[in-house]
């Protein structure tokens, strides 16, 4: 529905003298002519070469854009996507043109409409970029181009388009080529995988705003007897066809690369995750093997002093007798009897016997 009361504004200004439309879009003829002579044809490019100018009520937006209505909000199903539809001998075609921003290293769409019937050219700009002065100039300066009717406008507008998608294309060509370097030199910096995820969404973006321009343009061509399209503009459309299938492909390889490179930065990531991992691993067996030799040691450690001490009570218990029987007491019964020597070597003995039998019952020994 919008796309036909676009068209019946443009159309009823042909029939309507005297009066003006809501966009600026009529020619007023002067008053004179309105009292004392006969209403004129409206100019035709056919017989002029020249586009028909704007009245003073346009949008300064589209000044520069004769053919050009107002900036408007875009239809409901068409935003992000080119296509087009036809309703009746009317064509309406949804365009998304693209440029790359430097200084931000990313890219900007806008959207057009374009309204074209048997006599006339309408398109409605959603932002100032591309400048369609452009290619109103170059057609005016090809008056017999320009005779051939609203295609030849249609034709212009989607080279213009196209034409730019050129340098968005080199551009993120050089963005991919600026993640490779680092990528494939085994970078795996978290900055990286987030500048991969934008391009890829400007790719993507891209992809959407090209990729159906090809099917938009087959079809044009296949639709040309029918509608009676001149010969010089199915060249043009041509041309056209052609250079949007090479910006296709090289956004087709450009997805893909950067798929790849996705799948590239998450495997080094994984590798990386899983040598700290490994580092980790192997830094607590290390660990683990310190302790079970520092238990070792220890154990061993308690070998020693449970045997150290065994031999020491051992050897302990014939100085204990030995000592007590040679303190210099007068009343020592065992002295003075005769087995009493006796008797201290079998105490020493026994008790030596004794303990070591012990200990080594044990295992301190």
């Amino acid at each position: 529905m919008r796309a036909r009361r676009a068209c019946r504004v443009t159309t009823d200004r042909r029939r309507l003298a005297g009066r003006r439309t809501p966009h600026g879009l009529q020619h007023l003829p002067s008053r004179s002519r309105r009292e004392g002579h006969p209403r004129p044809r409206p100019p035709r490019p056919a017989a002029h070469g020249r586009l028909p100018t704007r009245s003073t009520a346009a949008s300064p937006t589209s000044a520069t854009t004769p053919w050009c209505a107002p900036p408007g909000p875009a239809p409901a199903g068409h935003s992000g996507h080119s296509g087009y539809s036809r309703y009746g001998a009317t064509l309406f075609v949804v365009l998304r043109p693209a440029w790359y921003d430097d200084e931000e290293e990313r890219v900007e769409f806008g959207e057009i409409h374009a309204f074209t019937g048997q006599d006339f050219a309408v398109t409605v700009r959603q932002v100032r970029r591309p400048d369609l002065g452009v290619v109103r100039r170059r057609l005016e300066a090809e008056p017999e181009f320009l005779a051939t009717g609203p295609e030849a406008v249609l034709t212009s507008v989607l080279d213009e388009i196209v034409d730019g998608y050129a340098p968005v294309a080199a551009g993120l060509e050089e963005d991919v080529d600026e993640i490779e370097n680092p990528l494939f030199n085994g970078n795996v910096d978290p900055h990286l995988s987030r500048r991969i995820y934008q391009l890829l969404s400007q790719v993507i973006g891209f992809q959407h705003a090209v990729k159906p321009l090809a099917a938009m343009l087959q079809a044009l061509l296949r639709g040309s007897p029918k509608y009676g399209t001149n010969s010089e503009v199915e060249n043009r459309l041509r041309n056209v066809l052609d250079h949007t299938i090479r910006v296709t492909e090289r956004v087709a390889t450009m997805r893909t690369l950067l798929d790849n490179a996705l799948t590239v930065h998450a495997t080094l990531v994984s590798l990386e995750q899983n040598d700290a991992m490994r580092r980790m691993s192997g830094a607590s067996l290390a660990q683990g093997e310190e302790s079970r030799r520092l238990a070792r040691e220890t154990i061993e450690q308690g070998e020693e002093v449970k045997k150290i001490s065994s031999w020491a009570a051992i050897l302990f218990t014939p100085t204990l007798v030995a000592s007590v029987y040679g303190m210099n007491f007068d009343h020592m019964p065992e002295l003075h009897r005769a087995w009493g020597y006796p008797f201290a070597l079998v105490l020493m003995l026994g008790l030596g016997v004794g303990l070591w039998a012990v200990f080594k019952h044990k295992h301190w020994l």
